[in-house]
């Protein structure tokens, strides 16, 4: 079983290298200035609260989502695409491209989180053809280094940076699950504690977050959410309980409701997750595709 995965893992390698290898992708720099907010700076914090975390590392909105100072103005948990129908991706297609600079591994790990999207939801992701003009770029940029990416579709060539292992630690790619948190962004879904109705869900020990990033803890207005499912402590969108802390065992966020040991992973997409991503690209609408994609997130959501 074991010799049949790899097998399979590097056929869909050769197949992905091949299809890249017939186009000359667009220069990237190892130095990108994405637009942000002003006062967003950098932290080296992670969830234990004193050690790197590229998911928060790269001092962008929340950690790690890129967007204009205009777009950050009218952020949503997910966006409304009838209020900005060009961060859409039409049709529910995205193009990719994964970087040739990637270990042969680390490319696997990329590919699982795509093949997990695809299958899950109606989104489908195919490799680019070199002619269509967006695209998602998944690129190990070097700066800010760390797991980010743009909200939604941003236009042109569009980087997802999954920083690959190091003496660090294994970063973005030690499974799947960072890459699908940041491929989740790039389809248009925020962090799940910036709901409107958080605050009987959790609780936000301000006292203890870097003051600097407080704001990362701001929530939508009801009018603002985008979709009406149950709040999920078990999002791969949700913070964990020592994002963005001062110090080492000092909780920025805890659960309100009694028997919630556990808030947000990285593993895999809940069922809220993708329950949520369907209802943002139309996927429920169908009632001949809603009954197979309630039942995908049902039975394969964690």
């Amino acid at each position: 079983m074991k010799t049949t995965t790899v097998f399979v893992a590097v056929c869909l390698i050769l197949i992905d290298q091949g299809a890249r290898s017939r186009f000359l992708l667009p220069h990237v720099p190892d130095r990108v200035f994405p637009p942000v907010p002003e006062y967003v700076s950098n932290s080296t914090l992670d969830e234990e609260g004193d050690e790197y975390d590229p998911e928060v590392s790269p001092g962008l909105f929340q950690g790690d989502m890129a967007l204009t100072t205009e777009f950050y103005n009218f952020w949503r948990v997910g966006i409304r695409f009838d209020v900005f129908p060009e961060k859409l991706w039409k049709g529910g297609i995205v193009p990719y491209v994964i970087s040739p600079l990637y270990e042969p591994s680390e490319t696997v790990t990329i590919l699982k989180a795509i093949r997990t999207l695809s299958f899950m939801t109606c989104v489908r992701f195919i490799p680019w053809d070199g002619k269509r003009k967006d695209y998602l770029l998944i690129w190990p940029i070097k700066y800010p280094k760390g797991c980010w990416s743009f909200v939604g579709r941003f236009g042109g060539a569009q980087i997802v940076s999954l920083q690959p292992p190091d003496k660090r630690g294994p970063n973005c790619l030690g499974t799947e699950g960072r890459a699908l948190h940041e491929l989740m962004h790039a389809l248009g879904v925020f962090h799940e504690q910036s709901r409107w109705d958080r605050d009987k869900f959790v609780k936000i020990h301000y006292e203890n977050v870097i003051p600097q990033y407080k704001s990362n803890f701001d929530k939508e207005s009801l009018e603002n959410t985008t979709y009406s499912f149950e709040y999920d402590y078990d999002s791969i969108m949700h913070y964990g309980r020592h994002f963005f802390s001062k110090k080492k065992g000092k909780p920025t966020i805890t659960p309100k409701q009694p028997g919630v040991k556990n808030i947000g992973q990285r593993d895999a997409l809940s069922k809220g997750d993708c329950l949520k991503l369907n209802d943002l690209y139309g996927c429920l609408k169908n009632p001949k595709t809603r009954r197979k994609y309630y039942n995908i997130c049902n039975f394969l959501g964690v």
